[in-house]
């Protein structure tokens, strides 16, 4: 789902992503001297932002690519896939996990995963994407639907077995599963602003689910999707004057501690 898509994911939904890092840091408790993990670091925002803090980071990322680019950017990070990561029993103080949980087909495995290597009275914090979702959210999903677009059937879907509820409750219970306490969840809002060709960048680049589905249609859809998009944006965008979109969107925002 990811390879080959790093640039693509950093030109566009990246800075989206990159909105919670600090309150994700925040709740993690993440100061200087910390020990910790950033797991499924993408480009590295949330390992940049901790070391910044004066925290000794490490950072681990399923995809080469992925890797490759957080590397360049100075973060010390490695290939690692959740849950096998790594690393020692209660190698960290904190781990985070910024849109991470809504990647892994195994989300209670891979949290287990997170608190192995997190020392007793360590804490870890997530965001995900949940079920509520921002007017933003939906606007290149609205531009296929009506444009006509098919969803392939390799769409990444998780076993049934494997969901949970994309709610607050629902994401505390999943913490909770795995033997985290003190969990504390709440929902993160804001307008993401961005460009009509930036926000495009990330669905014809690939990158995500979204990304799948405009990958999977033909030229001729392609271009009614971008046509339907174009035609739908104009409900979001900003008072700059200068044809910027803001995006509204809703994720949850999850800590704990072992």
């Amino acid at each position: 789902m990811w390879r080959g898509r790093a640039e693509a994911y950093g030109t566009s939904f990246a800075r989206l992503c990159a909105h919670p890092v600090e309150a994700l840091l925040d709740a993690a408790g993440v100061t200087a001297g910390a020990r910790v993990l950033d797991a499924g670091t993408g480009t590295g925002t949330a390992a940049l932002a901790a070391r910044a803090r004066g925290a000794r980071v490490r950072a681990v990322d399923a995809d080469a690519g992925m890797v490759a680019a957080a590397r360049a950017r100075g973060v010390a990070v490695q290939v690692g896939v959740l849950p096998d990561l790594p690393f020692p029993d209660g190698e960290f103080d904190v781990v985070v996990g910024n849109f991470v949980l809504n990647h892994v087909g195994r989300p209670r495995a891979a949290l287990a995963g997170i608190r192995r290597v997190l020392r007793p009275g360590g804490r870890v914090a997530v965001t995900t994407w949940g079920a509520r979702r921002g007017a933003g959210q939906e606007l290149l999903g609205r531009a296929c639907a009506a444009a006509g677009a098919v969803p392939p059937s390799y769409l990444p879907r998780l076993d049934p077995g494997e969901e949970w509820a994309r709610t607050p409750e629902g994401l505390a219970g999943l913490l909770a599963e795995v033997g985290l306490r003190e969990v504390v969840v709440r929902e993160v809002a804001w307008d993401h602003r961005t460009t009509l060709e930036e926000w495009w960048g990330g669905a014809v680049g690939g990158v995500a689910a979204i990304g799948l589905v405009v990958a999977a249609q033909d030229a001729e859809t392609v271009v009614r999707i971008k046509g339907e998009y174009e035609r739908l944006s104009r409900g979001f965008g900003d008072d700059s004057g200068e044809g910027r979109l803001a995006l509204p969107h809703v994720a949850l925002l999850a800590s704990a501690a072992v």
